[in-house]
């Protein structure tokens, strides 16, 4: 992270809280002490796709490409459109190698656990293509007022186990910054406190309330505020929605209780794509993790890159391609993804053939929507 990241941002932009969002124009919420406006994005374009995608479906045809069946629709969305007005606003990206300190918050089961580290290090990691680094070189076209790309290289570089719950089972969002403060200063397997090129990724386990969790937000991003922590670092909070909301925050792995049909599956529509890893909420859970390190790492300030006029409520590179996760994807449809031997629905490769689904980020270059598995 350059230097820059570290100065203090301007007065509106602690207003803002950068978030996977559910729903828009939500009231005006106060946090604790602070009294910080947490006011949820008002993103048409976005919440079209994720709120389509979550309440529609779609019947799918077969296709066959690189040998594996794939759910497949032939109108073409991906999400292009020449009215999308993404602008660079002079804020830092983070071009440094990347130090992830991931703190897991409450009980967690290790299988899981195992999936969200084997994504992590697919990040930077050879595989198969289309991988996962494959997609992260969307992400690397954005750069910063030097021309600097965003970093390649996303290292775990520690993790801090708060199995004792040090701050409750109800988490507010300001509380994040308490967590984070008590992972670098406890007595025992304290992460360090990295204000060059840290980024802490805080994730709660299924048994954690979270403000706003299902309700509004499957995940966000901010920074630390030097009063709480010390210093100002990057940071995402990303929940596990298996037992609390798989049909909001794991779609479309599970769909939701109101919509009357599951999103789509198999061909014939009525089968939920099966998780690639076995669990709804934990693969759910790392597309999540994927939309958040993907703005952070673009807008990790939030005074970076963004759409949109309203600083307090701006339109992020993966907000703009929720629900999009393969080519003809939009409108309720998720796009041509492949499936496994077992019939589970993927679109990217990991380490240790580990396969995942996460959605496309918008491409700077060509203005639309994209993922490694694009067929053209």
């Amino acid at each position: 992270m350059q230097k820059t990241a570290h100065h203090h941002p301007p007065h509106y932009l602690l207003s803002l809280v950068s978030t996977f969002p559910i729903y828009k124009n939500l009231p005006t919420l106060t946090t604790h002490k602070h009294h910080i406006p947490l006011k949820m994005q008002n993103l048409e374009l976005c919440t079209f796709f994720f709120l389509s995608s979550l309440f529609f479906s779609t019947t799918l045809a077969q296709y066959s490409w690189s040998q594996n069946r794939q759910f497949n629709q032939a109108k073409n969305y991906e999400g292009s459109s020449d009215l999308v007005d993404l602008q660079y606003h002079m804020g830092p990206v983070l071009a440094s190698p990347i130090n992830l300190y991931v703190i897991w918050y409450g009980q967690w089961n290790p299988n899981h656990q195992s999936t969200v580290r084997d994504f992590l290090y697919s990040l930077s990691s050879p595989a198969p293509y289309p991988s996962v680094a494959d997609w992260w070189s969307t992400v690397r076209l954005y750069t910063d007022q030097t021309g600097s790309n965003i970093t390649r290289t996303i290292a775990l570089s520690g993790e801090f186990y708060d199995s004792s719950y040090s701050h409750g089972s109800y988490l507010s969002r300001l509380s994040m910054q308490s967590i984070i403060k008590n992972a670098v200063t406890s007595h025992r397997g304290a992460l360090p406190l990295n204000p060059r090129n840290g980024v802490y990724l805080i994730l709660s386990s299924s048994d954690v309330r979270v403000q706003d969790f299902c309700r509004a937000v499957c995940g966000f991003h901010y920074f630390t505020f030097p009063t709480l922590v010390g210093v100002t670092v990057p940071y995402a909070w990303v929940g596990y929605s298996g037992s609390q909301c798989p049909g909001v925050c794991a779609y479309p792995f599970a769909w939701p209780k109101y919509s009357g049909r599951p999103p789509p599956g198999t061909p014939g529509g009525n089968n939920i794509m099966r998780a690639p890893n076995g669990d709804a909420g934990s693969d759910g859970m790392i597309n999540v993790i994927a939309h958040e390190l993907a703005e952070v790492s673009s807008n990790p300030l939030v005074n970076a890159w963004y759409a949109g006029d309203d600083p307090t409520a701006p339109t992020e590179i993966a907000d703009l391609c929720m629900g999009v996760y393969g080519s003809g994807g939009g409108g309720g449809y998720v796009g041509v993804v492949s499936k496994d031997k077992w019939g589970n629905g993927f679109n990217v490769n990991g380490v240790k053939g580990r396969k995942f689904l996460v959605q496309w980020i918008w491409n700077p270059v060509t203005r639309r929507c994209f993922g490694p598995n694009a067929m053209d």
